[in-house]
């Protein structure tokens, strides 16, 4: 089990399988990328599997989920997926992607046990969507959800961050599109997680202005915390339903409290918050021989060691040295 001071579980794992991404988001990097990790320093497949085979039959972890990066970029994904799949007790996984490989590689993760996928689009423009990636590739993004949603990689999740200026007049066009798809929409406030830290609270658009544009057109009835439980979104039935829309609040309104997760970054560091200054090597403990149960009894003492919440409302907050490719958001 992990278990941190303050009685939380960890039963969420989430794992970066790469820092790389072929998209260049305002929000996360700048234009000319940033300085990759060396492929020495990332974990192999073999090792990935091991410690997450490590976290399922020793530390209870329940759930699995790839990030990045852009974990569609790891030649290896649709394998690590498989053996994944076979571990006993086999754990739930998806997925977190921008959706540009998902048109060619949705029906292969199905085939491997991957059971469903998150997709991050932040607007219905394809204009809009170059000036936030930097790339030209919105239409690659709606074909990949598409064909996630035909492979049964379901409920498809379209995880949407709003920028002044840029996309926060879309929170209505956005859930009706989603509904119309049979897509579960989640807004995600702006978190300081870029490399360029150019974050700044007053500039954000926060989960309250989300709900008050989504109202102009929509009924949104609060499913309220015993239906949320762990999840880090707020949400809401739409129009009655059968549709819900979701918020998360990392900011504004932290879930610090209900935390269940642990993280685990491509070259092998265990950190226990997106925002943790502190990170727990099992790379090196993975390569110099350790047994199982040494690599779990770190995971365990890191796990211990979690702190209360992230403190962004704390003034003195600092910004994470590792930007959020880096992480696994």
């Amino acid at each position: 089990m992990l278990i941190d001071t303050y009685g939380r579980v960890a039963t969420d794992l989430r794992v970066s399988l790469t820092d790389r991404c072929n998209l260049r988001c305002t929000y996360c990097m700048p234009e000319e990328g940033l300085q990759w990790l060396a492929k020495p320093d990332l974990l192999t497949d073999d090792e990935i599997v091991r410690l997450i085979g490590i976290a399922v039959t020793h530390l209870g972890i329940e759930e699995v989920r790839f990030t990045g990066g852009e974990p569609l970029l790891r030649p290896g994904l649709v394998g690590i997926v498989e053996r994944v799949a076979a571990l006993a007790p086999r754990p739930r996984m998806s997925l977190t992607t921008n959706g540009i490989g998902l048109r060619r590689t949705a029906t292969a993760l199905k085939a491997a046990g991957l059971d469903r996928v998150n997709v991050s689009l932040d607007t219905l423009r394809p204009d809009v969507f170059k000036t936030l990636t930097r790339r030209d590739r919105h239409k690659d993004v709606v074909e990949g959800l598409e064909a996630a949603r035909d492979a049964g990689l379901t409920p498809v999740k379209v995880n949407s961050v709003l920028m002044p200026g840029l996309n926060a007049d879309e929170a209505p066009d956005l859930l009706a599109w989603a509904m119309e798809h049979d897509y579960e929409l989640r807004f995600i406030e702006q978190m300081p997680l870029d490399a360029q830290h150019g974050w700044k609270r007053d500039g954000m658009v926060t989960a309250a202005d989300i709900l008050t544009s989504l109202r102009t057109r929509f009924d949104l009835t609060d499913e309220g915390a015993d239906e949320r439980g762990s999840a880090p979104a707020e949400r809401w039935t739409v129009d009655g339903g059968p549709h819900r829309v979701g918020v998360i609040a990392s900011v504004t309104r932290p879930f610090c409290a209900a935390c269940d997760r642990t993280r685990l970054t491509a070259d092998g560091q265990v950190r226990t918050c997106l925002f943790a200054t502190e990170e727990t090597d099992l790379r090196a403990a993975l390569r110099s021989t350790a047994p199982d149960e040494e690599i779990a009894r770190m995971w365990r003492v890191a796990m211990w060691g979690k702190k209360a919440g992230a403190g962004l409302d704390d003034p003195s907050f600092v910004q994470p040295d590792r930007p959020m490719s880096a992480i696994g958001g």
